[in-house]
């Protein structure tokens, strides 16, 4: 079993970047705590992130067809790339969409996501431990 989590951009700028919104860990702790969570639960990750919406989209290609699901942080690109939500409508796998912050209390632009349709679920506003929650449910939803 392997789970893929993908972040999007500005993600690799965590713990520097607005720190009183997205909190102090760097993507590197946070992909820590993702891999003791995923091999205490018997699953492999395997971490992505770009600033680039074309290598999002080919990483989200190749995830469904290695995986049993994806956590996907598109930072941004949620509120207005169809071609990521075309991806994640063409895989055939679950796709959970995964926010730091809770994007409904911050500015209206960020409250409007194109790909929650076509995602299994969503999770915001929980900190970095939403990532492990997202990890936890496609690791129990597959057995």
């Amino acid at each position: 079993m392997k789970i893929y989590i993908i972040n999007g951009p500005n993600l690799n700028l965590l713990g520097t970047r607005e720190p009183e919104i997205y909190g102090k860990k760097n993507l590197s702790d946070i992909n820590d705590e993702i891999l003791q969570k995923c091999e205490s639960l018997g699953c492999e990750c395997e971490f992505f992130q770009s600033n680039h919406e074309g290598e999002m989209i080919d990483k989200l290609h190749e995830a469904g067809g290695k995986a049993i699901g994806v956590i996907l942080n598109a930072g941004a690109f949620t509120h207005y790339s169809y071609a990521i939500r075309d991806a994640v409508s063409a895989i055939q796998i679950p796709v959970i969409e995964l926010h730091i912050s809770n994007i409904y209390a911050r500015e209206e632009f960020r409250h409007k996501s194109v790909i929650s349709e076509v995602c299994r679920g969503a999770i915001c506003g929980f900190g970095t431990e939403g990532y492990s929650l997202a990890a936890e449910y496609l690791i129990k939803s597959s057995k």
